[in-house]
C-alpha cells in the first residue's frame, strides 16, 4: 500500500498510486512499508528486466499489474546498462552509463515503464493523460514511450527557450496520442501549471489526468533498478558497498537510489550533484530549505530551483545524503574539457556534475571504496556546449539521428491554468 508524504489521503494500491500521480492532499506517494533484500537475494549476473521484477514485485503485490509485473520490466528495459572506467588512472571511479535507451537519456526507463503500465490499467472508456513538465528529458522519453500507446494520451509541457535545440525537437517529433505545449515560462513555472491541474478535482477526473514526472512514484520504482543492478556488480567483484554521485534537479533520480539503499541494496555514501541552482546545496549547508525561481544553465534538465521530491526526501529521512555538490557553468566547461583531455571520455553537462562531485572529494574519500557517476544524457543532445571544449565532431547514435528525420508539432500557450485547459477540452490536438 502507498500513503501519501502529508498523511491526510486515504492509503492506495500500486496501480492506484501510479493513476493519480499525486495523492488528493497534494502530497506524492510512498510505499508504507519497504520489503527487505540481501544481496544474494539476486541472481550473480541477472539481466536489467529479471532483476527489476524481483526488486520490484512486493511494491506491486495486491495490484493488478502484479500479474503482468515480469513483461512489463522486460519490455521497458530492453537495452544497456553499461558500467565503464572513463579514466584508467582511477579505477575506483565507474560511470553508469544511463542513455543508451531510445531517447538517450535516464528517463526512458521510468518512462517506459510507466506507460507499459498504463496499457494494463487503463480502458478505452477510461482513458488516462500523462500530464508532464519537462526542464529537458523527460519530455522526449514520455513522448516516445507513449507513441502508439492504446489507452493514454500524453502531453508535454516545457518552458520556452530554456532548453537544447535537440532537445525540443526531441519533445515535438512524436506521434498520436502525443502532444507538445512550449510554455512561455519557466521549468518551475510548467511545474506548478501541472500541479494546479492535478488539483483541479473536475479537470482531472474529465481527462483521468496523471504525472510521468519524478512526482509518480511509478517513475521512481522502476528507477531503483539500474542503482540495485550496478551496486551489486560492483559489490560482487570488490566486497565493498559502491559510492553513488547522482546529477539531480528534481531528485527523482537521487531518490531513487536511496529507496534501493533502504531496501538492503549494497549501496553506500550518496552524494547529490546539483548546477548552478542552489536550493539542495542551501539546504545541505544551512539545514534551512528555501525554494526559489530556477536559473537557467547548461545542464538545463537539472535547472530546478524547487525540486518536488524534497517532501519525500523529509518524509524519509533526511540523513540519507551524504553530500550535495553544486557545480556552476564554468566548472561543467572545465570539467568537460579536463576529462576529455585525461581520458578521452566525453560527458554531457549534467553528467559533468558528477565527475565534477567526484574530483572535488578528498584523496581518501575517494580512494577508500569505489565510486559510481551517473551518465544521465548520450553528449550529442548537448553538441553546441560539449563539441568546442572537445575539439571534436559528435555523431548521433541511430536512435537519435531518427529524431531529425520526424516532423515537429507544438502549440504556445500562455503560463495558465485557462490555456492548459482548453488545450485538454479540444483534445490537444497542435
Amino acid at each position: 500500500m502507498y500513503r501519501s508524504t502529508r498523511d491526510e489521503a486515504p492509503l492506495v494500491t500500486a496501480d492506484q498510486a501510479l493513476r493519480a500521480g499525486v495523492a488528493p492532499d497534494g502530497g506524492l506517494y510512498l510505499p508504507e512499508a519497504l520489503p527487505h533484500f540481501e544481496p544474494g537475494d539476486f541472481a550473480s549476473d541477472p539481466d536489467l528486466g529479471t532483476l527489476a521484477h524481483r526488486l520490484l514485485t512486493p511494491f506491486f503485490a495486491g495490484s493488478p499489474l502484479s500479474d503482468g509485473l515480469a513483461g512489463i520490466c522486460a519490455s521497458a528495459f530492453d537495452f544497456s546498462v553499461p558500467l565503464v572506467t572513463p579514466d584508467p588512472d582511477q579505477p575506483a571511479l565507474q560511470v553508469l552509463e544511463l542513455f543508451h535507451g531510445p531517447t538517450g537519456a535516464f528517463k526512458d526507463f521510468g518512462a517506459r515503464f510507466l506507460f507499459r503500465a498504463f496499457d494494463v490499467i487503463a480502458r478505452a472508456d477510461d482513458p488516462i493523460t500523462v500530464l508532464a513538465a519537462t526542464s529537458g528529458d523527460t519530455g522526449g522519453a514520455v513522448g516516445c514511450a507513449a507513441e502508439g500507446a492504446r489507452h493514454a494520451r500524453a502531453v508535454i509541457l516545457f518552458p520556452k527557450g530554456r532548453i537544447s535545440a535537440f532537445q525540443e525537437r526531441q519533445l515535438c517529433c512524436w506521434r498520436e496520442p502525443v502532444t507538445a505545449l512550449r510554455v512561455n515560462a519557466d521549468f518551475d513555472a510548467c511545474q506548478r501549471l501541472v500541479k494546479t491541474a492535478f488539483s483541479d478535482t473536475g479537470l482531472s477526473a474529465r481527462h483521468g489526468l496523471t504525472s510521468a514526472n519524478s512526482i509518480s512514484i511509478g517513475r521512481l520504482l522502476p528507477q531503483m533498478a539500474y542503482w540495485a543492478q550496478a551496486s551489486l556488480e560492483v559489490f560482487n567483484r570488490t566486497g565493498t558497498k559502491p559510492g553513488l554521485i547522482i546529477p539531480t534537479g528534481n531528485l527523482g533520480n537521487g531518490f531513487a537510489a536511496m529507496l534501493a539503499r533502504a531496501c538492503g541494496l549494497p549501496i553506500g555514501p550518496i552524494v547529490l550533484a546539483t548546477n548552478a541552482n542552489a536550493t539542495l546545496s542551501d539546504w545541505y549547508a544551512s539545514g534551512q530549505y528555501t525554494a526559489r525561481q530556477s536559473i537557467a544553465t547548461l545542464a538545463n534538465a537539472m535547472d530546478v530551483g524547487a525540486p518536488s521530491n524534497f517532501e519525500r526526501l523529509v518524509g524519509f529521512g533526511e540523513h540519507l545524503v551524504e553530500d550535495v555538490v553544486r557545480v556552476d557553468d564554468a566548472a561543467i566547461r572545465a570539467r568537460i574539457a579536463q576529462t576529455w583531455q585525461h581520458s578521452g571520455y566525453i560527458a554531457c553537462p549534467h553528467t559533468a556534475t558528477a565527475l565534477e562531485a567526484h574530483a572535488r572529494m578528498g584523496q581518501r574519500q575517494r580512494e577508500n571504496r569505489p565510486w559510481i557517476a551517473a551518465a544521465t544524457a548520450h553528449p550529442y543532445k548537448f553538441a553546441d556546449v560539449v563539441e568546442p571544449l572537445t575539439g571534436q565532431t559528435l555523431f548521433a547514435p541511430r536512435n537519435l539521428a531518427q529524431v531529425l528525420e520526424r516532423p515537429v508539432h507544438v502549440t504556445d500557450i500562455a503560463p495558465s491554468l485557462e490555456a492548459l485547459t482548453a488545450q485538454l477540452d479540444a483534445g490537444c490536438s497542435a
